[in-house]
């Protein structure tokens, strides 16, 4: 990156804190905020109230803790905000929303909706935050737009608990899916274009959140359990009857139509897996008109999960797909792959913006800090799909064979 490159970030990263002034009504807490921003997206350890405090030039911490705690704005109008200035410069008919939790490990009892549950960076169940976060993907780049603090039940049990975390009276339960549905809702209020819905087994798993989508005829590519109920054929002699999503694999091995496709690029170069379609019924769910559901199986190229035999084999993924019926495999493949992009934001948002660093405890901050990081990680995927193409390759030798072929699921 040149010289004048940085010199053009810094410029427009002014423009944008400046156009965002409505959020306050004082000049003081407008130049703090845009010092706040400033700092998250420089090269510090650690981005908190210290840490920030002293790259602004401040001699305590305190302007910057009452920018979250104390002073007068509402983090909402600041996601609405990133959420707008996504779409203005990356917004596609074609984008995906995707959907996906990330953990943020805290100690003690009293910060907002911190309990002992499950954290997806470790693997097992530690004393952490939930966040539910929503991606906006495009060929042009991906950033959240929305979020959501993820309660547990012993909280939301508690209301005393809750006041005392200033947690308003009106916030009740609800399920990390139910919350994924409430930031669906709001981008389709907001008329955020996008196609699909992509999310994990997680959320592929609740059928509240596939009934929105078929009710709001909205392509989704899910990540479901082996046990998802089905609708199949009752079954002939050494062919078994299909009523859940494993079931279908035994099909999987007879037919032996399996297609080797990348899903992506990933870290460590592009995503392969073997992969085969069915169009399915779903036990009691109908798609939407026009609609067709398949379940896409994912398999692994090579044996890296141990069995109950205690042999390794290869892992098998199971995707619900619910899309327009003249879509094809390749296209569904393509886009299965998109999912990793919420994976990537979290990452950037911890590493880079110091999403799980924050020095809060309640409601309003909590809220404050996590909008500001992904305005500063918005900007940041805004400018890099700014940036000019790279030269590209040579067009491959005319002669070389080209696979163009489009296969559609088959039942």
């Amino acid at each position: 990156m040149t010289a004048e490159q940085i010199a053009e970030w810094d410029a427009e990263l002014s423009v944008l804190t400046g156009s965002l002034g409505f959020l306050f009504n004082r000049p003081e807490p407008r130049l703090v905020f845009a010092q706040f921003i400033e700092g998250l997206l420089a090269e510090l350890p650690r981005k908190n109230g210290w840490t920030l405090s002293e790259r602004a030039g401040h001699v305590t911490a305190d302007r910057m803790q009452w920018l979250l705690n104390g002073s007068v704005w509402e983090a909402d109008r600041l996601r609405d905000a990133v959420r707008d200035y996504v779409v203005e410069h990356l917004g596609h008919a074609d984008a995906s929303l995707v959907i996906d939790d990330t953990q943020a490990q805290k100690k003690g009892t009293k910060s907002v909706g911190v309990a002992f549950q499950h954290c997806g960076l470790t693997g097992d169940v530690r004393n952490c935050q939930t966040m539910v976060m929503l991606t906006y993907a495009t060929a042009a780049g991906h950033t959240f737009i929305d979020r959501r603090l993820y309660l547990p039940e012993e909280w939301t049990d508690d209301r005393e608990r809750c006041r005392q975390a200033g947690v308003p009276d009106e916030v009740a339960f609800a399920t990390k899916p139910e919350l994924a549905i409430d930031m669906l809702e709001q981008a389709v209020a907001a008329r955020v274009p996008f196609t699909w819905v992509l999310a994990d087994a997680g959320y592929g798993r609740d059928p509240q959140l596939r009934a929105w989508c078929h009710e709001q005829a909205v392509p989704y590519i899910l990540g479901v359990p082996v046990d998802l109920p089905l609708d199949g054929p009752p079954g002939k002699p050494r062919h078994p009857a299909v009523k859940r999503a494993d079931d279908l694999l035994h099909c999987a091995k007879v037919r032996n139509q399996w297609e080797r496709r990348s899903c992506g690029e990933g870290s460590k170069g592009e995503r392969l897996y073997d992969w085969t379609a069915f169009a399915v019924s779903v036990k009691d769910e109908a798609p939407a008109e026009d609609f067709t559901h398949w379940l896409v199986l994912r398999r692994s190229l090579h044996p890296n999960r141990r069995g109950k035999d205690g042999q390794l084999h290869r892992e098998i993924a199971y995707f619900l797909v619910h899309a327009p019926a003249d879509t094809t495999i390749s296209q569904i493949i393509a886009r299965a792959g998109g999912r990793w992009q919420i994976e990537d934001d979290n990452e950037i948002n911890k590493q880079l913006v110091g999403l799980a660093q924050y020095q809060v405890r309640k409601w309003t901050p909590w809220h404050r800090h996590v909008t500001a990081c992904m305005l500063a990680t918005a900007f940041l995927a805004v400018q890099h799909a700014a940036l000019p193409e790279p030269d590209q390759d040579p067009a491959p030798d005319q002669g070389k064979d080209q696979d163009t072929s489009e296969s559609r699921a088959t039942g």
